[in-house]
C-alpha cells in the first residue's frame, strides 16, 4: 500500500482552517459561517482575494515567556526582540498577534517552539508582551495572522 505524504502548504492550511472550512460547512450570512465567510473574501496584502490568507487566521489565549537557555532554532534569545514560540509554524514565519481586549497588535517572528500549556495557540517574548499591553495578566485572547516568511 502506497502512503500519502501531505505537502506542507496542504498541512499549514489544514492547521488553521476552522471547523466549518474542514467538515466543508457552508459560507452563509448567519451564526459562526458569517465569520468565516467575511475571512474567506479578505483581501491579501497584494490585493489578491485568495483561500490561503483565509485560512491563516486563528483566535486563542496566548502567553508570555522568558526561557534562559538557546531556542529550538539554535539561536540565542534576546529578550527585547519581538519574537514568538509556535509549535508547528516554520522557523522564520511573520506573524501579527492582536490582543483582542484592546485592539493593540505586533508583529513577530517565530523562533522557538511551544507552547506547552494545553489551550494557549502562541508564547510571545516579554517585549512582544509589552507592545500590545498583556504583561499585567500574563495571558490574553488573541487572535494570530499569518504573514509569510
Amino acid at each position: 500500500m502506497k502512503s500519502f505524504v501531505a505537502p506542507p502548504a496542504l498541512l499549514l492550511a489544514l492547521h488553521f482552517a476552522s471547523p466549518a472550512a474542514v467538515a466543508g460547512g457552508s459560507s452563509s450570512s448567519t451564526g459562526t459561517d458569517a465569520r468565516h465567510y467575511s475571512r474567506a473574501t479578505a483581501a491579501d496584502r497584494h490585493g489578491r482575494h485568495s483561500r490561503q490568507a483565509a485560512l491563516s487566521e486563528r483566535v486563542g489565549m496566548a502567553s508570555y515567556y522568558r526561557p534562559t537557555q538557546r531556542l529550538a532554532s539554535g539561536m540565542p534569545f534576546h529578550a527585547s526582540a519581538l519574537t514568538a514560540a509556535h509549535r508547528t509554524l516554520p522557523f522564520g514565519t511573520r506573524v501579527r498577534i492582536k490582543h483582542l481586549g484592546n485592539g493593540r497588535w505586533v508583529d513577530v517572528r517565530i523562533n522557538d517552539r511551544g507552547p506547552y500549556i494545553a489551550g494557549r495557540i502562541i508564547d510571545l517574548s516579554k517585549a512582544a508582551a509589552d507592545v500590545i499591553g498583556m504583561t499585567g495578566r500574563g495571558i490574553a485572547r488573541v487572535s494570530m495572522t499569518v504573514l509569510g516568511r
